[in-house]
């Protein structure tokens, strides 16, 4: 019955991760939220490692629907669609590094210092404010196609993921409205975003399971157990059918639509957030 349950708080995490990854709203600052209220009975370590290793079920998500997009070899592509395919990896390689950069040395820091519910609450509010100031009006967007994003724009997309490193910034959200700040459409930020996941989440995940893979070796932490595994493998499917979803509502959604609402729901969870804890440490 134990294991049931923590198979079904499984379920319940990979659906939150599948929705708020690839929404501008913070999946890493739903993610702590959700840990104040449905505990998973792991240990430390083991949960650490989960929040951000059950990402690799959203990523596969991307692969899969935008694969014939991503893949240079396609048969299907002319040779200047392939060039075209090599170069839109070059640049989110190239936009990647500055988060990467960071991210390595400042990964333990972060991990202590920013992951509460203060950060992640203080956060949802001042990026929902930016998202309606930005959206204010009907501008023109000149880079309205992925392939026309330029390498100095992707660096500086790439930048703005750096802000996304404080929890409950959220990933897509900063690239995305950094994109928007740069001129280029909500539709290509917004792919360039997916894209750019890739290689960021595949990393993030490769450095917390090498670090968790140290513990385990130096005696710190414990083996994961049959029931830690099963949670992992549960949140990470669900995520990846979840995020299959969300990502093809979300593109046909910012063809038509601001991110305006985005904004709004993020300083209402903010206030919320901050309104419980305060009246709970009471």
């Amino acid at each position: 019955m134990t294991t049931i349950i923590e198979l079904l708080k499984a379920v319940l995490f990979g659906i939150v991760e599948g929705i708020t990854e690839w929404l501008p709203i913070s999946s890493t600052g739903h993610m702590i939220l959700l840990d104040k209220f449905v505990k998973l009975n792991v240990t430390d370590a083991f949960y650490e490692m989960f929040q951000v290793v059950i990402q690799l079920g959203a990523i596969l998500a991307v692969i899969v629907l935008f694969f014939q997009k991503l893949n240079p070899f396609s048969p299907k592509k002319e040779l200047s669609q392939k060039k075209d395919t090599w170069k839109l990896w070059a640049k989110v390689i190239v936009a990647v590094l500055p988060s990467a950069v960071i991210g390595l040395f400042l990964d333990d820091w972060m991990d202590e210092h920013l992951y509460n519910y203060v950060v992640v609450a203080i956060a949802l509010v001042v990026y929902g404010v930016a998202f309606l100031f930005l959206e204010r009006g009907d501008k023109a967007s000149p880079i309205d196609n992925v392939y026309a994003i330029d390498y100095k724009t992707a660096l500086l997309i790439g930048v703005f993921q750096c802000l996304a490193l404080i929890p409950g910034t959220s990933r897509s959200g900063s690239t995305i409205l950094g994109a928007i700040i740069l001129g280029v459409g909500r539709s290509a930020g917004a792919e360039f975003s997916f894209f750019l996941a890739i290689p960021t989440m595949l990393g993030a995940s490769a450095l917390k399971l090498l670090k968790y893979a140290k513990e385990i070796m130096e005696g710190v932490a414990a083996a994961p157990n049959g029931t830690e595994l099963g949670v992992l493998a549960v949140g990470c499917v669900v995520s990846f059918v979840v995020s299959l979803l969300v990502i093809k509502g979300l593109m046909e959604y910012v063809r038509n639509h601001k991110f305006s609402a985005f904004g709004v729901y993020r300083i209402a969870l903010g206030v919320v957030v901050l309104g419980y804890f305060a009246i709970t440490s009471f």
